[in-house]
């Protein structure tokens, strides 16, 4: 399943560190097991159920925030060298996994996708910081999981955090009717 992962989302092999990619590979394979999801159902899933009848669907979303991010991350270090740091690490496996708690807040029958009773009790950032934080990832990492919704509105957030925040909203809210 690791290479059917790496070759859903390529962006996963941009992380330089090789610890925190292997981490990043494993929450993702771990929860399309114990989501009870085969690799196929994750390019029929939608990234969201609050908007009807997407087209767009978890994995496309994951990589456009990924490389939304990814560019935010560049300008912000460009012009402001010096004053602003990004951990590109960081930033790439939080982007990567800060949906992957969908697969639990997410349930298929007939054919169509519905909140499950796990995703009635917990939002996606909250089992999705939790799974992750199984694995031991990193605290920055799980923080951008965790925060990336309104559940981290009114704490502080790292820039990491705010960047993914952002691309992800920005990658949401166009797709809103």
């Amino acid at each position: 399943m690791k290479q059917d992962i790496l070759k859903l989302i390529p962006e996963i092999k941009l992380i330089d560190d090789k610890k925190l990619r292997e981490l990043t590979v494993t929450v993702w394979e771990e929860a399309v097991k114990r989501g009870g999801w085969s690799v196929d159902d994750l390019d029929h899933m939608p990234f969201t159920l609050l908007i009807k009848k997407t087209e767009v669907n978890l994995i496309e979303h994951t990589r456009a925030v990924t490389r939304t991010a990814l560019r935010i991350a560049e300008v912000l270090n460009e012009g402001y060298k010096g004053k602003v740091s990004v951990h590109r690490d960081v930033l790439l496996a939080g982007a990567i996994l800060h949906d992957v708690g969908k697969l639990f807040e997410y349930k298929k029958e007939k054919g169509h996708f519905f909140k499950s009773q796990e995703g009635e009790l917990l939002r996606h950032p909250i089992s999705g910081a939790a799974f992750a934080f199984k694995f031991g990832l990193p605290q920055e990492v799980i923080h951008i999981i965790a925060a990336h919704s309104k559940e981290g509105d009114g704490s502080r957030r790292t820039i990491e955090a705010v960047i993914i925040n952002h691309a992800d909203f920005v990658n949401f809210d166009i797709f809103k009717e």
